[in-house]
């Protein structure tokens, strides 16, 4: 199989031109070549395919074989890859993924090349129905506490077409994320799993988020809880709706606009290209 590595902040994935190449088994696929002791080493698998509805298709696997609706960093990586070799010449396209339809504007650099791309992640869904979460289906969860261990959380939740919970720390840098992430992700509250962002808030213009990824654990950047946590931060009053949230991979600018939708600029980089014995 022939792929190529690509990152968006950090957030690496495995992608394969599925305009040129089948893959019949994903989810096996992607727990092979996301090891990164046996396999190219990744996040997970990304898919870029044909779509009748758009100009590409993404189909997001997690390093643990599960498929996720979306993933913010790796569609930008999605439509750089789909741009530099030549399935799409236009700088503004439509990608199809398992949360609906999104438009990127991509930004080529003085090679010709992209280098980053602004992707309307759509408008945050807020009822519990539609995260989805146990209890009322149409009320919201801002501030709401969770006892996980030793201690108890203001937890805000969103759906960015993925579940997402975010919980604000004082010092994010030290805070146990692979202790309380795992239990949170598995809570009974969240029925399909959730990620859980760990944000610091900075001022009322910056932020620093860790995040710990429903089926991968902890990566070093995630754009849909990003654009999760923009909306947490909004909600909870603790900044403005223009934030640059600075995320161990590298950095995100991120804008909750008049429109309802949620827009998030950030960098993407083809790092290798390889083929892989299945």
């Amino acid at each position: 199989m022939k792929f190529t590595k690509m990152q968006g902040a950090g957030n690496d994935y495995v992608y394969v031109n599925c305009f040129e190449e089948t893959i019949t088994n994903p989810q096996q696929v992607a727990i092979q070549v996301s090891n990164r002791n046996f396999g190219v080493g990744s996040d997970g698998l990304i898919l870029i395919m044909p779509s009748e509805v758009a100009d590409v298709r993404m189909r997001m696997f997690n390093s643990d074989g599960s498929e996720s609706e979306m993933c913010g960093n790796g569609i930008r990586c999605v439509a750089k890859y789909a741009h530099d070799h030549g399935i799409v010449s236009k700088t503004e396209i439509t990608a199809e993924t398992g949360a609906g339809i999104l438009t990127l504007q991509l930004v080529p650099g003085s090679d010709g090349k992209i280098e980053k791309v602004r992707v309307n992640m759509g408008a945050p869904r807020l009822t519990r129905g539609e995260i989805p979460m146990t209890g009322d289906a149409s009320a919201k969860v801002i501030a709401e506490p969770l006892t996980i261990l030793d201690r108890t959380f203001q937890i805000t939740c969103a759906s960015m077409g993925n579940p997402h919970c975010v919980i604000f720390v004082d010092d994010v840098e030290n805070f146990p994320v692979a202790t309380y992430g795992p239990l949170i992700e598995n809570h009974e509250l969240f029925p399909r799993r959730t990620n859980v962002e760990f944000v610091q808030i900075f001022s009322r213009t910056e932020i620093r988020q860790r995040t710990w990824e429903r089926g991968a654990g902890e990566t070093l950047a995630c754009g849909t809880g990003s654009s999760a946590v923009t909306a947490a931060c909004v909600l909870n009053g603790l900044t403005g709706k223009k934030i640059l949230n600075h995320l161990l991979g590298g950095d995100l600018e991120m804008e909750w606009a008049e429109d309802g939708s949620i827009y998030m600029t950030g960098p993407a980089v083809e790092v290798f290209t390889g083929e892989i014995i299945l």
